[in-house]
């Protein structure tokens, strides 16, 4: 078997075409806008994954850099992303730092085959309701995890599960630092207000205007550095708790790989990648829809893949596309890739330079900052509208919801989507109908009641529709059913076979069977499954009019038995 030739083209290339001064300027200073958003995010990303600082600012420089360079969309920005942290705190309690590495990189070459055989599209069908269900689930998880920083308790190693989580808090919880709470609610506030009270002051005020331009994250991560620098707040910090940011590149890192552990790193690989495309694609046609753009999703899928695969051995964790950053960029006015690269190299100069500012940024602002992202994540609203929706949308989204707050996301996102196809099997089988045409309906049937029977089919005739034709076969005319597949979109093996069944049994009972309106699909497999081979071609007819006419033309036709018909040479 030939391998599929890999259609390998970064959108750069041909978003660089008549590239000016005037869109350099803009890509500049949106790639500047980004890496000032992205900086907070990234090293709160890595400490809430249960991982240091600046595993979460290299992502952001390798990865974004790769995915910018490489990818398929022309706007995307690509780093840590918060619906990962749930998954690789999980993974580094349970397998280890080297085993994220390895699952890290397995889940790129996914990725990239994944782009390479072009299932990009394929994303697109899972369903809302388990991605609207395990995106809320995950934001609660990163609400939660964050309570220990914001009320500064003092607790041993957090666990991965939600109980387990929730006794730990609730252990300390007689150890709250008053400091950090203070500290926590006023970056809180102050974010909640920049985000939401300053675009309106902007409206009327020059100075609100110009500070808007300010991420609010920013702004309260760097007065609350510098209220822990000027008055000594005794509050945990990147330094106290990690030892601050190297201020050097990073090398390469080789993890100790052992088959082993490796082996049980299959189903946390599945998750990283099924995740990671999940969250870049849904990220690119935000973008797509805010640029009026297209975005090619398997090209987006191998830069993340490659992206993926490299920055785990330079210490960086799981990367996708970010909505927040990507919208960030576009709002300042990116216009190509550039914005992106723009955006890792000045992420990588502050990490150089400015390395050891970060050893008095308090946890309790990070934590802050995590809140307010776990709390734009959630789609809220999902809940106050179930009400609008049937019962098996309600149910797959509050399952997955659920699970993956109780459970474990992987296990979630496999019963929502099990809970999808059953739901989809249901809905479409509800669908398909038969229907018994009367003399009123034809009149050539006038006078044949009991001897010629007719029905039409529609919709689609599967393994969950076949009782339509089972429900034929016990209705038994004297002389000839016919039956109308025109209104048919769809037929299945199954439907196939039940079809050939039906043709046994009229033979059987010696009754004419006359096919109707075999068109596209049905007809394919009518062929390919040798059902044709059974009717003669006055029994195939193009519509049912014509079908009820060649029923009443040869009155005692000879119909042959299928094993004469078999033995025949």
């Amino acid at each position: 078997m030939a391998l599929p030739r890999i259609d390998f083209r970064p959108r750069i290339i041909d978003a660089v075409r008549g590239y000016d001064k005037s869109r350099l300027a803009l890509d500049f200073g949106a790639g500047l806008t980004v890496a000032a958003v992205a900086l907070p995010l990234a090293m709160a990303f890595a400490i809430a994954s249960g991982l240091k600082p600046e595993a979460g600012l290299i992502t952001a420089v390798i990865a974004g850099f790769l995915i910018s360079v490489l990818g398929g969309s022309r706007v995307q920005i690509g780093g840590p992303a918060g619906a990962f942290i749930v998954i690789v705190y999980s993974i580094v309690e349970r397998y280890g730092l080297a085993n994220l590495v390895i699952a890290t990189a397995m889940s790129g070459v996914l990725l990239f085959l994944m782009g390479m055989f072009k299932l990009g599209t394929l994303i697109r069908f899972v369903p809302v309701a388990v991605v609207t269900g395990f995106t809320n689930g995950i934001a609660v998880l990163i609400a939660l995890s964050q309570v220990r920083d914001f009320l500064g308790l003092v607790t041993p190693t957090m666990p991965a599960s939600f109980f387990g989580m929730t006794a730990v808090l609730a252990g300390a919880i007689g150890t709250v630092n008053g400091v950090a709470v203070v500290l926590a609610s006023a970056c809180l506030g102050l974010i909640i207000t920049w985000q939401f009270g300053l675009p309106r002051l902007a409206r009327t005020h020059v100075l609100a205007r110009r500070l808007a331009v300010l991420p609010g994250s920013v702004v309260a991560l760097l007065l609350a550095t510098a209220a822990v620098s000027l008055f000594g707040l005794q509050v945990d910090t990147i330094g106290s708790r990690f030892g601050g940011i190297p201020s050097t590149l990073p090398g390469l890192q080789w993890p100790a790989f052992s088959w082993d552990s490796a082996r049980f790193l299959f189903v946390p690989t599945l998750t990283l990648a099924f995740l990671g495309a999940i969250e870049s694609l849904l990220c690119a046609r935000v973008a797509d829809g805010m640029i009026g753009d297209r975005h090619n999703p398997n090209q987006e899928l191998m830069a993340q893949g490659i992206a993926n695969f490299v920055t785990p051995f330079f210490g960086g964790m799981p990367a996708t596309g970010t909505i927040a950053r990507t919208v960030t960029n576009v709002k300042s006015g990116a216009t190509s890739p550039i914005a992106g690269v723009v955006h890792a190299i000045a992420l990588l100069l502050i990490m150089l330079v400015a390395a050891p500012l970060a050893h008095n940024v308090p946890l309790a602002a990070l934590a802050a900052i995590l809140l307010f992202v776990a709390w734009n994540m959630g789609e809220w609203r999902a809940f106050v509208q179930l009400r609008q929706f049937r019962l098996p949308y309600r149910v797959t989204l509050l399952a997955v919801f659920l699970l993956t707050v109780v459970l474990d996301l992987t296990v979630a996102v496999e019963v929502g989507l099990v809970a999808a196809c059953i739901t989809f099997i249901y809905r479409i089988s509800s669908l398909s109908r038969s229907e018994t045409v009367s003399a009123d309906d034809q009149p050539l049937l006038q006078g044949q009641a009991g001897r010629i029977a007719a029905f039409r089919l529609y919709g689609a005739i599967f393994f969950g529709a076949v009782k339509l034709v089972e429900q034929m076969e016990r209705q038994r005319p004297g002389v000839a059913l016919v039956v109308d597949l025109k209104n048919v979109i769809y037929v299945d093996s199954s439907g196939a076979d039940s079809l050939i069944d039906l043709v046994r049994t009229c033979r059987k009972h010696q009754i004419r069977l006359l096919l109707c309106g075999l068109n596209h699909q049905p007809l394919d497999i009518s062929r390919r499954s040798g059902l044709l081979e059974l009717f003669e071609p006055a029994d195939l007819q193009p519509d049912l009019a014509s079908g009820i006419l060649a029923a009443l033309a040869p009155a005692g036709r000879h119909i042959v038995p299928e094993a004469e018909r078999q033995n025949a040479p």
